[in-house]
């Protein structure tokens, strides 16, 4: 049987892997699922033998079914040529837990994975459908995205790109990071809202068909870098793979024993893309949500209700300030048994009311989940507490999980994703690991937490503050399609 792609509010609708990753996002306002989750096909015995891009290989081969061999070995050659450790994703114990490093990449950012490959795959996507038209990548960002798919699209031939985020929702050095990049086919615009808002807002250009004509006349056509992309999800299947096999070559586990997988979560995806892993035969008993403040997935796993009528809070771990999950809609077809139906249901619920109610065998279905939530004071204590303990420095959202997986330890190794280097949220790390740190410079900050981790400086911090600001503009979310099209001159 070959794996297509079909959309959550549609299942009749029908794409392959390439079509998919070009569109973005289906025409109905769906996200792209996969027809099956393919089995692994690497015995799990093999997999200390094989190398990051080896098991790389495997996993995307079996979900990319439209590439060929060599086209997925040039797509995933990126790794060796952009990311500073040799294991791309290192799993670090401290304590009684694992951090697996997701921050290696250029932006030190765990959506590094897949936006350094996305444009790789795009690019031969585009070849391979024939594609006459530009690319657009049309982005709303929380902090993290943003930065990383500018990194990797910046003057991509054949493809514009165009970032969005919260004005006062990043943190100062995730804003300067995307400030300064440059690049002669990239725009960065801040919103007065939150990410929601522009979230919400791109999902609406996406559907907007006078927006789609008008660019189809000047042969321009949107995608998307999100993870609402297929080709953002799927290589972060590879790293939980990577995971166990650390485990197992260090004799952390054995052959087909089970570990735990602790998330810090915000849009779904990468939690997701572990719920994928374990579908694929890797052995995961419990993937655990964690939230910051904005702790609506919590109330969802625990109720079966999702209310986004709530009030919206600005935390240390910005990249999960996000009351409405997106990827979330791919889990519930899954647990629906594909009713695409059900699933519009729902989104109609979330779009109009702010709630919608799952059934109580979809709920029971998704017991492998659990979910916890994390507060501002928790966070600070668990960045003091881990550094205080195993001298290990972690940022506020991998705090967010390194808290919660608290609630949940036993003797199964616990993998916690770490998602973003300490660097990147200094004012954080400095609140838990020197109180008394006064400067408000972000230069001093960093700096101040060299000293206190003895850590260098990752190149990204160095680019980051010499770089020269570029970009500057601030748009309301009414003047979101405007923003596009000046930039495209359409």
């Amino acid at each position: 049987m070959t794996l297509t792609y079909h959309s959550t509010r549609n299942k009749d609708l029908k794409v392959t892997a390439s079509q998919a990753i070009l569109a973005g996002i289906a025409p109905d306002g769906g996200l792209f699922v996969p027809s099956f989750i393919p089995k692994l096909n690497v015995p799990l015995a093999e997999l200390p033998h094989k190398s990051y891009e080896e098991i790389a290989y495997a996993v995307l081969q079996s979900f990319l079914t439209d590439f060929t061999e060599e086209e997925l070995k040039e797509c995933i050659h990126v790794y060796s040529e952009k990311f500073s450790d040799a294991a791309i994703t290192p799993l670090v114990q401290a304590g009684n837990s694992y951090y697996l490093e997701l921050f290696h990449g250029p932006t030190i950012a765990f959506k590094d994975v897949a936006l350094s490959i996305l444009p790789k795959f795009m690019t031969i996507a585009a070849k391979k459908n024939k594609n006459k038209n530009d690319s657009v990548i049309l982005t709303a960002t929380s902090g993290d995205t943003g930065k990383a798919a500018l990194v990797g699209f910046q003057d991509v031939p054949g493809t514009k790109i165009i970032v969005f985020y919260p004005k006062n929702g990043v943190s100062a050095f995730q804003e300067r990071q995307m400030l300064t990049q440059k690049g002669t086919n990239v725009s960065v615009v801040a919103i007065e809202g939150n990410f929601d808002d522009a979230q919400s807002q791109v999902k609406a250009l996406f559907a907007d068909p006078d927006l789609r004509q008008e660019l189809a006349n000047h042969h321009l056509q949107l995608s998307s870098a999100n993870s609402i992309n297929i080709g953002r999800l799927i290589p972060q299947v590879i790293y939980y793979i990577d995971a166990y096999k650390q485990l197992l070559a260090t004799n952390k586990l054995t052959v087909g024993e089970e570990m735990d997988v602790c998330v810090p979560t915000g849009n779904f995806g990468n939690i997701l893309a572990a719920y994928y892993a374990k579908e694929m035969g890797l052995p995961i008993a419990r993937l655990i949500v964690a939230s910051n403040e904005n702790n609506v997935l919590t109330d969802f796993f625990k109720s079966g209700t999702y209310n986004r009528n709530r009030e919206f809070v600005l935390t240390s771990s910005p990249s999960m300030d996000i009351l409405v999950s997106s990827n979330l809609e791919r889990l519930l077809y899954h647990l629906s048994k594909e009713n695409s139906e059900l699933i519009e249901t729902y989104m109609t619920d979330l779009s109009v009311k702010g709630q919608y109610r799952i059934t109580a065998q979809m709920l029971q279905d998704a017991e492998a989940f659990r979910a916890g939530s994390a507060t501002e004071a928790d966070v600070i204590n668990e960045i003091k507490r881990v550094h205080t303990e195993a001298n290990y420095t972690i940022d506020p959202h991998t705090a967010v999980a390194s808290f919660v997986a608290t609630h949940f330890q036993n003797d199964r190794p616990m993998v916690i994703a770490s998602t973003a280097s300490p660097y990147k949220f200094p004012e954080a790390v400095l609140e838990a690991l020197a109180p008394d740190f006064e400067s408000t410079d972000l230069i001093s900050a960093l700096e101040e937490v060299r000293t206190l981790t003895h850590n260098p400086f990752p190149a990204a911090i160095e680019e980051a503050l010499s770089g020269e600001i570029v970009h500057d503009k601030v748009v309301s979310i009414s003047e979101m399609k405007k923003a596009v099209k000046d930039f495209l001159h359409v």
